[in-house]
């Protein structure tokens, strides 16, 4: 938001024992799967500390509700566990925080509401609420589509996520390359008045808070849009032609890996 402020933190590294950089340490979980035609797609988030057995009893709580065949059940319930476990697997190593502040980015459809916005993120600031941001953010924009704010405070714990993985101080690969550290910390190409978060740090002191220069507005200022019916329609409809191009083409993938397995 153009007149919003931002703190300055200080580049020293201190290390933390992994977990989500926010008040709450709730992960998101996004469920892709299909079964017979069907498809059941969803984002939230979860407690890791929750038993697999409450994992199965909210896939099938999903189930019901939705009507969907009974088969959806260890799909999602294994969907759900496998994001839980790599969750898992980080826990009790070190996050190296050196640099913190990063820039966060939306891209967001959600209905008829395609938002764009990106802004500073403490990743050091343990107190941050993502859901708290997305609602201000919302009342803020006059955002009155109720599922807009978790979509926001998602797509936010998933980059938060994501960057906490990169401040694992072990030496593990992880899925991540160099390219999507540098677009999920720095990279916003799409303006070409583009500045890193480490720029923007150097022009603010480490001791106090500053509002952003006015030259700088346009780069942080949200961009709302609100799609028509037809717009809508016309969107889903090149995205569900879009998914089913990829899924033939993952689907060639896997039979090509299968024939060469049973060759050798």
């Amino acid at each position: 938001m153009k007149g919003g402020t931002h703190h300055g933190g200080t580049n020293k590294s201190t290390s933390v024992k992994f977990r989500m950089p926010t008040a709450e340490n709730l992960i998101p979980i996004r469920i892709d799967v299909e079964y017979e035609g069907q498809r059941f797609k969803d984002t939230f988030t979860w407690n890791p500390n929750e038993s697999e057995a409450e994992i199965t009893t909210f896939a099938k709580r999903t189930v019901k509700d939705l009507n969907l065949a009974v088969a959806f059940i260890p799909l999602i319930t294994q969907s759900i566990q496998a994001q839980v476990n790599e969750f898992r697997s980080y826990e009790g190593l070190d996050m190296i925080l050196g640099e913190r502040v990063h820039c966060l980015k939306l891209d967001l459809r959600v209905n008829s509401t395609i938002i764009r916005d990106q802004f500073l993120w403490d990743l050091g600031n343990f107190d941050s609420d993502p859901e708290e941001f997305a609602r201000c953010l919302c009342k803020d924009l006059e955002l009155e589509d109720p599922e807009v704010g978790p979509a926001v405070a998602f797509a936010i714990r998933e980059q938060l996520y994501e960057l906490a993985v990169l401040s694992v101080s072990s030496g593990r690969e992880t899925r991540i390359s160099k390219k999507s550290r540098r677009e999920w910390a720095l990279d916003f190409s799409q303006s070409s008045k583009a500045v890193s978060a480490f720029e923007l740090m150097k022009r603010t002191s480490s001791k106090s808070s500053a509002v952003r220069k006015r030259n700088e507005w346009d780069f942080f200022e949200p961009i709302v849009e609100i799609l028509t019916r037809e717009e809508v329609e016309a969107l889903e409809a090149r995205e569900e032609r879009n998914a089913r191009i990829k899924r033939r083409q993952e689907d060639k993938d896997d039979l090509y890996v299968n024939r060469y397995s049973r060759e050798r």
